[in-house]
């Protein structure tokens, strides 16, 4: 196939070459663009003239990229993201709305009373929040700004840390150490984890256990005993002094709560920095 043109061939050749070789199919893409697969197959066929090289090895079963389309096409999709991403900054709107999807209890500890603040440097967003019963349930969720907590490490996703996770020993106002203890089960270090740490011998007995930290902190404070509370999710209570720290150990561990959002979604500045407000009034 001989050379007929030089320099850049038109855009929507282009973006049609791409979709046929992300999804694998002139049918697919011509799905995306809402065009005929005639149609499609003529701009791969008027792109390879103007490249002068075969993009698609056609066949009975389907089409596949040939060598030099596969090299091509991350080149391609480069450019268009970059296009795009360029465009945005520039002529794009500032973003009108912020949705965040998190664990409830997530919600009302880590994003509620950081609210008011967020507000303020961002007057004109409005803010939708998504409450999900599971943690499991975030790989679920169309909403793709999440609170996660753990490690900060999820495949295809990106992370900043809003708070570590630090556990200490809070009641309610009045309540002393040796009074029964709130247990909480889960992959958090526990009571047992807490002594060994901190080189008790003897804990109080449990009289109460909860699967939700959330829970455990709301039974300590109506009084029901000692929680091996979460600070973070704690921290409105002991400001209010609904909650009391206890004068005893802190157990420091590797888990954290985190803002995260997929790799490819954050495309543009005005998105990155809306994001990075919102970060800012988290661990505010």
């Amino acid at each position: 196939m001989a050379k007929k043109k030089i320099g850049l061939p038109p855009l929507d050749w282009l973006r049609v070459f791409e979709a046929a070789g992300r999804l694998g199919g002139f049918s697919a893409a011509a799905k995306e663009f809402g065009l005929t697969q005639a149609a499609v197959s003529q701009r791969i066929a008027n792109l390879e003239t103007w490249l002068g090289r075969t993009l698609f090895v056609r066949e009975a079963r389907g089409v596949s990229l040939t060598v030099e389309g596969e090299s091509y096409l991350p080149l391609v999709q480069d450019s268009l993201q970059a296009l795009e991403r360029n465009t945005e900054d520039l002529f794009g709107k500032s973003p009108r709305e912020l949705r965040v999807a998190g664990l409830s209890s997530h919600i009302y500890a880590l994003v509620l009373p950081n609210l008011p603040e967020f507000l303020r440097m961002r007057p004109k967003v409005q803010v939708l929040t998504d409450s999900v019963a599971r943690r499991s349930s975030l790989d679920e969720e169309k909403t793709w700004l999440q609170i996660r907590y753990g490690r900060g490490t999820w495949p295809g996703r990106e992370a900043a840390l809003i708070a570590q996770e630090v556990l200490v020993p809070m009641a309610a106002p009045g309540v002393e150490w040796g009074t029964p203890l709130v247990d909480q089960r889960g992959e958090r270090p526990g009571w047992r984890d807490w002594a060994a740490a901190a080189g008790m011998d003897d804990l109080p007995p449990a009289r109460v256990s909860f699967d939700s930290m959330g829970h455990a902190i709301a039974a300590a404070r109506q009084g029901m005993g000692v929680v091996l509370g979460s600070v973070p999710l704690a921290s409105g209570q002991l400001r209010s002094g609904q909650l009391c720290r206890l004068d005893l150990p802190k157990l420091e561990t590797r888990e954290g709560y985190w803002l995260t959002w997929p790799e490819d979604r954050v495309r543009s500045k005005k998105q990155r920095a809306l994001i990075d407000d919102f970060l800012q009034a988290l661990r505010e």
